[in-house]
């Protein structure tokens, strides 16, 4: 093991190094071919035994460049052989279609959403006329779209209009309510003050009354000059009249009164003895 890591070589005595010229090798003429590990990029049926090779199956293949371009992209051929009968199969790169293109050894499974054109390659102008038509069918889908939200959004405003509609009537049932309850509080009281308005009217009337239950009449003296005859009438008609007083109580006093003793004694069955003095 150590011999393999020696820094010092074996030189013969007949060693010459001029001797030892440079030779490059002879590049082989053709494509350039290389080895790669890749995954078949679709399902095919293999043409010799019927073998079908499904999308993603992994294979040693050479990778062949080749001449042809599309715009400065290069193509690459791809050679892969069967897995049961080892025929040989080949297939390309499309830029153009950005797909793959098998070319020997083996047909492509059918893929309807691969060619719209019932397996005939569309021109140019059919693949216009078919991406208008598409472009076309995207804004009708679109416009059905902002039709759906434009009426989910008017539904969603007519609910809320709904929702502030009852709000404001189950609110104008409750003002009602509490103004009909105010009235009837206000007539309750406008009653009880009439009633009491009433009795104190009453209480009045009784208290100006005489002993007799004459009624107290107010005069009215205009010491005045007036010449009018009227207001003379009028003076000697109350002068006629017949005035009655009333015994008005005495004012209170505030003068704090003696209070006498009750002798009790006498209630109890208490006799005193007479005083001997």
């Amino acid at each position: 093991m150590s011999e393999r890591k020696v820094l010092n070589k074996y030189y013969p005595p007949d060693f010459d190094p001029s001797a030892i010229t440079r030779v490059r090798g002879v590049k082989k003429a053709g494509p350039k071919v290389s080895t790669v590990r890749l995954m078949a990029p679709f399902s095919m049926k293999c043409n010799s035994c019927g073998e079908f090779i499904y999308k993603g199956r992994k294979f040693n293949a050479r990778k062949e460049t080749t001449d042809e371009k599309y715009y400065s992209i290069t193509q690459f051929r791809f050679h892969i052989r069967c897995t049961r009968c080892s025929a040989e199969i080949l297939f390309k790169t499309d830029p153009k279609n950005m797909d793959y293109i098998c070319e020997k050894g083996a047909k492509r499974n059918f893929e309807p959403w691969r060619q719209p054109g019932n397996g005939k390659e569309e021109t140019e102008e059919e693949r216009l006329d078919r991406l208008e038509a598409e472009e076309a069918e995207r804004d009708a889908m679109g416009e059905l779209e902002e039709k759906v939200v434009d009426a989910k959004r008017e539904m969603q405003i007519a609910d809320a209009l709904d929702g502030i509609r009852s709000r404001n009537a189950r609110n104008e049932r409750a003002a009602k309510d509490v103004m009909t309850e105010v009235v009837g509080v206000k007539d309750v009281q406008d009653e009880e003050r009439e009633q009491q308005e009433r009795e104190d009217e009453e209480a009045a009337r009784k208290a100006f009354r005489g002993e007799g239950g004459e009624k107290v009449k107010k005069l009215v003296l205009d010491y005045g000059d007036s010449d009018d005859e009227e207001e003379e009438k009028k003076i000697a008609e109350k002068e006629d009249e017949v005035e009655v007083e009333v015994a008005m109580p005495p004012p209170p006093t505030l003068q704090r009164g003696i209070k006498r003793k009750k002798d009790l004694s006498a209630a109890l069955g208490i006799k005193k003895k007479p005083a001997l003095v």
